[in-house]
């Protein structure tokens, strides 16, 4: 298995996910003390599928299902991510669910107090009491706003394609000095070598990533000569000490200088890697929505769930389709942006199914009294803590990957960062009002009465 970009997703995935887990353990064994529980019940009860289990299992289920869709339908780096998402899955649900209750237990046995939170997070949202109902009249204006906008986007700016899904040539080059990417770019970006090129620091600051979609629908010995020979003629200025034609594009193994690996991506391949990639989202997009459905017995769940989705989707396209041309960085469309983008459908999945568990715990249970809109709203509201907390986790890490991780993969990183921030959102603002606006007034009645709400 090779560890490429979208398989740092699933790592980055795996870490919210885990992270997720142990955060609705503790929240929920938070609430059992507060409720007067003594520690070991609070403990037990946390664990237990009447408090975060079934959540957590229903949570992972839906990443089960999109990581085995895509390790099915999916081709090479989605492939990738699916593996590497499929494994994180099953290691971070036994050491949320094993692991850390050993260590909790065994503190337990010791006598040592667990109170699950400090001082000052003791209270976090615990009196909070926000209507996200009350103006989702505003938040379904700004969202139509914005997908409004990123519609006109696609079809006035579209997309700054890469080679996977346009076909393109890709050459890794070492230097035999330290060159800048930016002169490199526009050395290559003449009428005089390939009208548009694009160079990006690869590793250390004497190697570039060049790639370039240059006669991509010729073929021929002929067309990969003269684009060897165009790239030399672009490069040979930039090293210190004069480098033949030959030492330039030989990829001989032990190689120094030139031209390290070459890759080409024809037009029909870049077909098959795109249509494989859609087909891979929409295939587990749909069987997530089916779980759900039989999961919680009302097409509505699934109805606010791939809301949520489709909206973080369109609004992280339409970022990339609108900023592009003014970022610093590359913002490319290629197999790496597929993969952020299914890390964000993952979490945003995640994170309304939480509520959604919240709101079948409320409707189940004899102890919580209200109509079907007020039980939304305190599941909302009661979740808010977990939800805030995961958020951050995940948009802290991505920061840092952001701020450090360098040229290559800022772009993917930057699709990620957006699309957590994104998913929050709508999973508060988007998800849970359409559920409630999608559920008719006789099923809100019917639901009530079965559960003697």
């Amino acid at each position: 298995f090779v560890l490429t970009l979208p398989g740092i997703a699933g790592i980055v995935l795996t870490m919210g996910t885990a992270v997720d887990a142990n955060i609705i353990i503790y929240e929920r064994a938070k609430e059992e003390l507060r409720a007067g529980l003594s520690l070991e019940n609070a403990v037990t009860t946390a664990f237990g599928w009447k408090g975060a289990m079934r959540s957590i299992i229903d949570a992972n289920v839906t990443h089960i299902l999109t990581g085995t869709i895509l390790y099915i339908f999916g081709e090479g780096m989605i492939r990738g991510f699916a593996i590497t998402l499929l494994i994180g899955i099953l290691t971070s649900l036994f050491t949320s669910i094993f692991i850390a209750r050993f260590f909790i237990d065994a503190d337990i046995a010791k006598g040592r107090s667990l109170q699950f939170s400090t001082n000052i997070t003791k209270n976090w949202f615990t009196g909070f009491n926000f209507d996200f109902l009350k103006i989702k009249k505003f938040t379904y204006a700004f969202s139509l706003i914005v997908c409004i906008i990123s519609f006109v986007s696609f079809f006035t700016n579209g997309f700054d394609q890469g080679i996977d899904f346009v076909g393109g040539r890709t050459f890794q080059v070492q230097f035999d000095q330290k060159v800048s990417s930016e002169d490199v770019t526009n050395a290559l970006s003449t009428t005089e070598f390939f009208d548009k090129a694009e160079a990006k620091t690869f590793g250390n600051d004497n190697q570039l990533k060049i790639t370039t979609k240059y006669k991509i629908d010729k073929q021929g010995v002929e067309v990969d000569k003269e684009v060897n020979e165009k790239l030399y003629a672009g490069l040979k200025k930039f090293f210190a000490k004069e480098i033949s034609y030959d030492q330039f594009t030989n990829t001989q193994e032990g190689k120094q200088f030139g031209v390290l690996q070459a890759m080409k991506v024809g037009p029909s391949i870049a077909d098959d890697i795109k249509t494989n990639a859609y087909w891979a989202v929409l295939g587990a997009m749909l069987l997530v929505c089916l779980y759900l459905v039989i999961s919680f017995r009302k097409y509505q769940y699934s109805l606010g769930a791939i809301a949520a989705v489709a909206h973080d989707v369109i609004f992280v396209l339409g970022i990339y389709s609108l900023l592009y041309k003014y970022m610093p960085f590359h913002m490319e469309i290629d197999q790496h942006f597929i993969a952020a983008i299914l890390t964000v459908i993952g979490y945003s999945m995640n994170d309304t199914v939480i509520v959604f568990d919240r709101v079948r715990e409320f409707l189940g249970g004899k102890s919580h009294h209200g109509n079907f809109n007020k039980i939304v709203y305190d599941s909302v509201n009661t979740t808010l803590s977990r939800t805030l907390n995961t958020s951050l986790t995940m948009i802290m890490v991505l920061a840092i990957m952001f701020v450090f991780g360098g040229d290559s993969i800022r772009g993917f990183i930057f699709a990620m960062l957006i699309g957590i921030i994104v998913g929050t959102y709508s999973s508060l603002f988007i998800a849970t009002p359409v559920l409630v606006d999608t559920m008719s007034a006789s099923d809100k009645k019917q639901i009530e009465a079965e559960h003697n709400v």
